[in-house]
């Protein structure tokens, strides 16, 4: 069973970043106000943001130490980053928008099926020749989801994906995502600030308040009571 490791600080003028935390696989949760630092937290264990100082281990691989000086480029990092605008290239279709995800893990004579494959996989086979213009807003997340799985990442990091679709569509990608990583058995990191998205997908959370850790626990401890927190500006 491979465990996320990360202790990273990070401070500016305005902002100062100091966490600790571990993600085995299966879901955690990033939980807390606008402002707390989820979203740089993220960047960091992604190799987006360099931390001043820290130390980021996926199992026995080191990623990061800053007193070391070792830093793992990103492209060998191998982690999935869906972000709530999906970053999903206009100029491509879904499928190329697929395959240019895996471009880096698999053999060039592979990546159109892998890309095929997989938006069969998340239900949006008929888009493979449709540029993300023509996407509904599920469609487009479905592509997105489909890209960052094909990739076989060794860290999943959603940063809330999945905010801006209606009730109905949310309810299916929450269940799909659920059944890909039970199955795949990778770390995975959510950032929500809606307590539903939490419950349905968590298996623990983390509490960020003012750039630090506040409280870890399970998503069904009983003792846990997730603040109530409105979307704004990330930091």
């Amino acid at each position: 069973m491979t465990t996320l490791k990360v202790r990273v600080a990070l401070a500016t003028t305005s902002f100062a970043l100091d966490v600790t935390f571990a993600v085995p696989p299966g879901v955690t949760v990033l939980f807390g106000p606008s402002g707390a630092g989820k979203s740089r937290t993220l960047g960091c264990i992604a190799g987006i943001v360099r931390p001043d100082r820290g130390l980021i281990e996926l199992g026995d691989d080191v990623w990061f130490d800053s007193v070391k000086k070792e830093e793992l480029p990103i492209h060998r990092r191998r982690v999935a980053y869906v972000f709530q605008s999906l970053a999903l290239f206009p100029h491509m279709t879904a499928a190329e928008n697929v395959a240019y995800g895996v471009a880096r893990v698999v053999p060039a004579s592979d990546r159109r099926a892998r890309a095929h494959d997989m938006l069969k996989r998340m239900r949006v086979g008929h888009l493979a020749d449709r540029k993300p213009a023509t996407f509904s807003g599920g469609e487009a997340q479905r592509v997105a989801l489909a890209r960052a799985f094909a990739m076989q990442p060794r860290v999943l990091l959603l940063d809330e994906p999945f905010s801006a679709l209606d009730a109905n569509v949310k309810r299916e990608l929450l269940a799909e995502v659920g059944e890909w990583l039970t199955r795949e058995a990778v770390p995975a990191i959510l950032v929500t600030h809606l307590e539903e998205e939490a419950a349905a997908l968590g298996d623990r959370v983390v509490l960020l308040e003012n750039g630090k850790v506040t409280r870890e626990a399970a998503i069904d401890d009983p003792t846990l009571s997730l603040p109530k927190v409105r979307a704004s500006t990330k930091r």
